[in-house]
């Protein structure tokens, strides 16, 4: 058999990406059948996504530890195992148990950790790969996330209307092939180290570093610029437009994803003409305009534009700060994608939240809340400025 190479290696982080946008979005695809199929409450269901989130939060803070020690082969393989014993395990645990409820808890345990480790764990891997440009490389990783999560949410949709809502745990089962097949390729691909061992920033190295802590505060508002929008857009379309469930999701969280992933794409082709720190700042103004056509447009089409345009403005965010940060620390290694990953992470449940509460405060109001979410890309827009300053 031929020798991999680090394309080979590419291509299997890629597939990570993917995995994670399974482990984010088949669950949530499928609550309403949960809530039927097991009698479980809205409270109930929704705690899986509280339990995931919470989860990969401290995967994101124990990982700065734990990988260098381990290794990042045997953290890629672990991941995508324990991912696809999740996505197995959804469909197979609460039917093992007496209570449906900690069968899906379970469930959710195992994929949440193979989730979070992929999020530190893929970034790093790609950008020790020997590429040309590494913002490139890294725009178009991130972007694989989005082709993802469209993928999910299409597919998953079809194949339930094909075959029934019956169907679900078939459908479970059938996504797990990817990360265990994916499981196999991170044993034999090549990966190579960030920093030699032993060699890369403390976690007190970094915190005392005032940089550090411009790059984590552009990542907490880069995630929740980016699920502010994301994680509502269902529930915008469906209101707005006056649509169905299935029609909201393809024509909400699909159509954010669609474009982010082709800015993440075409940047990854353009980089040479657009440099990040003039980029950033430029997108983070789109995503003001984006959101207040979401929140101020007397029009549902005009409305939902603003949710398409908002994922076109976002797609640079999360992945141009990764390549800003590694740039500025090159001794970051896995300390500096940890905690970075924990800062978009904390933004991503933080965002939504807001949109929630604002919402809840004007008569359960959406567009209030995604204009309280104004907030997150301005304040995006003033740290990317602070950060080409100091450059």
């Amino acid at each position: 058999m031929r020798s991999l190479t680090f394309r080979h290696t590419i291509y299997a982080s890629y597939l990570g990406y993917i995995t994670q946008a399974i482990v984010n979005n088949l669950a949530p695809l499928l609550f309403l059948i949960f809530q039927d199929a097991m009698g479980l409450s809205l409270e109930k269901i929704t705690f899986l996504v509280t339990a995931n989130f919470c989860i990969q939060l401290t995967v994101d803070l124990l990982s700065a530890k734990f990988v260098d020690r381990i290794g990042y082969r045997r953290c890629a393989v672990a991941a995508h195992v324990l991912s696809g014993a999740g996505l197995v395990g959804m469909a197979v645990f609460p039917f093992m148990t007496g209570d449906p409820y900690a069968g899906l808890l379970g469930a959710a345990f195992l994929y949440a950790i193979g989730g979070g480790l992929i999020e530190v764990l893929i970034s790093p891997i790609v950008e020790a790969c020997p590429t040309d440009n590494k913002a490139a490389a890294m725009s178009l990783l991130h972007s694989f996330y989005c082709w993802g999560t469209v993928a999910v949410v299409g597919l998953s949709t079809g194949f339930l209307a094909l075959f029934g809502k019956g169907s679900w745990r078939a459908l479970c089962c059938l996504w797990a092939v990817l990360p265990l097949a994916n499981a196999v390729l991170f044993c034999r691909v090549p990966i190579a180290a960030l920093t030699e061992k032993d060699q890369g920033m403390s976690l007190r190295e970094l915190a005392g570093q005032r940089m550090f802590w411009i790059f984590l505060a552009l990542m907490v508002t880069a995630g929740a610029s980016e699920q502010a929008m994301s994680q509502w857009a269902s529930a915008f379309a469906e209101s707005g437009l006056g649509v169905t469930k299935a029609a909201g999701d393809l024509a909400g969280p699909c159509f954010f994803s669609v474009f982010m992933g082709l800015a993440r794409t075409v940047y990854a082709k353009k980089e040479d003409k657009l440099p990040l720190l003039t980029a950033i700042p430029v997108c983070g103004a789109l995503c003001v305009i984006a959101y207040a056509l979401a929140a101020f447009s007397p029009s549902p089409v005009t409305a939902l534009l603003g949710c398409g345009l908002c994922g076109l403005s976002v797609g640079i965010f999360w992945p141009g700060v990764f390549s800003l940060a590694s740039a500025r620390f090159p001794r970051g290694g896995t300390a500096l994608f940890a905690l970075l990953a924990l800062g978009g992470d904390i933004g991503c449940g933080g965002g939504p939240t807001l949109v929630g509460l604002a919402a809840g405060a004007f008569g359960d109001s959406l567009r209030a809340g995604l204009a309280a979410a104004l907030i997150f890309p301005a304040a995006l827009i003033a740290l990317s400025l602070a950060c080409a300053k100091t450059r």
